[in-house]
């Protein structure tokens, strides 16, 4: 199965169609939600969308790793990094789909 990627303006063109907004609208629409799922995190707050997922932060211990290059061992300090959480739904969707449609 061969991999594609949809792009932020793919999202747009498509948004736009299903609505009727402008591209230039939707666009505002799609940045605007990106930037308030970056807030809400930054923020330490936990972003749940019923039906399609969960963003939250989560946090990595301080822990000791290899360099795959040299192989020289290296510390890798904590960190706290964002996560997305898809939901049962959305999985489910996904999978049927793509089980229907090799």
């Amino acid at each position: 199965m061969g991999t594609t990627t949809t792009t932020k303006a793919d999202l747009v063109n498509a948004i736009a169609d299903k609505t009727g907004l402008t591209k230039y609208e939707t666009e505002s629409v799609v940045d605007a939600f990106f930037e308030s799922v970056i807030d809400s995190l930054k923020s330490g707050k936990r972003i749940e969308i019923r039906g399609f997922g969960s963003f939250n932060i989560r946090h990595k211990n301080l822990r000791d790793a290899r360099n795959p290059r040299s192989g020289e061992k290296v510390t890798v300090e904590p960190k706290d990094v964002p996560v997305f959480k898809i939901s049962k739904e959305f999985k489910h969707a996904v999978s049927e789909s793509l089980k229907n449609n090799p």
